[in-house]
């Protein structure tokens, strides 16, 4: 994926109708929590969840929380611009989460309001102060699937793409297996959109189960075959679920060892003339250096101690 200084490794959502819940999130550590306007909340409850949240993220900020993101109603509902009108007033909010994108149209509107609510913070105008809203699209249907390239070109703001399988599979009539062989060819769509257009996050389904040893091995196979397939993050129903996502969605020690000892290699080969060269057995060429490049870059965002890998591996070279 795009090298970016965004982590979505754990996408964790909050209901925002209940106060000990938002409470709850001072005490957590992880990449992203997303404060939920839209399914955790019932109808007659989401004026008071509303007022809740604006409150609560206009107090001090969680300290152990790198983004803090609110998923608003879907625009087909009407209530996008009361969600978007209260919570754009708050003090402390990076991104807003948009269920249900079907088109482009639907980005073009959350894009103008957050244009006319907040002009300062606007992508065109990036400094160091500005912090850009983000836009995550949240992608549910089969329309949405084949809009995809639209969605993806829709808004500046536009910074990653989230894969909703419940709706998906309600939306196509197919039941959810425990192979998620159902999901390949949206799955597959979606990373392979994000890549394209260079957005920096695409977070993979909800792990249903979390209960109990069965229910944290499911989620740690899920987020292997997730990373396996391009996502970079997964979404969390709870939080017993934010360590093994961004554990798994973290590069693991062996894998940022080699790509080190790549980087290090190709140096020395490239001093040397040499435009491709082996390496444990295996041919590296620029493709490969090109990855290897990107895990110590994700490596570095995600706290690994990469110079201590590099002192220990500076005396290799290329085969």
């Amino acid at each position: 994926m795009a090298t970016s200084s965004i982590l979505r490794r754990a996408f964790l959502y909050v209901p925002s109708s209940s106060p000990k819940f938002l409470q709850k999130t001072y005490n957590l550590t992880a990449d992203t929590v997303c404060y939920d306007l839209e399914d955790s909340v019932a109808p007659a409850k989401k004026p008071e969840a509303r007022d809740n949240l604006r409150k609560f993220l206009s107090d001090k900020r969680p300290p152990n929380i790198t983004e803090l993101c609110v998923r608003i109603n879907d625009v087909s509902t009407g209530l996008a611009l009361d969600d978007l009108s209260s919570v754009l007033k708050a003090d402390h909010i990076d991104a807003i989460a948009v269920p249900k994108v079907g088109s482009a149209s639907d980005m073009h509107f959350i894009t103008d309001v957050i244009r006319h609510q907040l002009p300062d913070r606007h992508p065109s105008t990036p400094s160091a102060d500005s912090n850009p809203v983000k836009i995550i699209a949240l992608i549910e249907t089969a329309e949405a699937i084949m809009n995809l390239k639209e969605i993806c070109q829709a808004s500046p703001y536009i910074s990653g793409l989230v894969f909703a399988a419940e709706d998906f599979a309600r939306d196509l009539s197919i039941t959810r297996t425990p192979s998620l062989t159902e999901f390949l060819y949206a799955r597959s769509a979606i990373v392979t959109a994000a890549r394209a257009f260079n957005l920096p996050s695409t977070i993979d389904l909800v792990c249903t189960k979390f209960r109990g040893e069965e229910g944290m091995k499911t989620l740690e196979e899920e987020c292997l075959q997730g990373k396996q397939m391009g996502f970079n993050g997964k979404q969390c129903i709870h939080p017993t679920q934010v360590e093994t996502a961004q554990r798994v969605f973290a590069p693991g020690k062996e894998e940022v060892e080699y790509s080190v000892r790549i980087l290090i290699a190709d140096s020395k080969a490239t001093a040397s003339g040499r435009g491709a060269f082996t390496l444990d057995g295996k041919m590296i060429d620029a493709p490969v250096v090109g990855k290897a490049r990107m895990v110590v870059k994700r490596a570095e965002l995600c706290g690994f101690d990469v110079k201590a890998v590099e002192e220990e591996w500076k005396d290799q070279e290329p085969e």
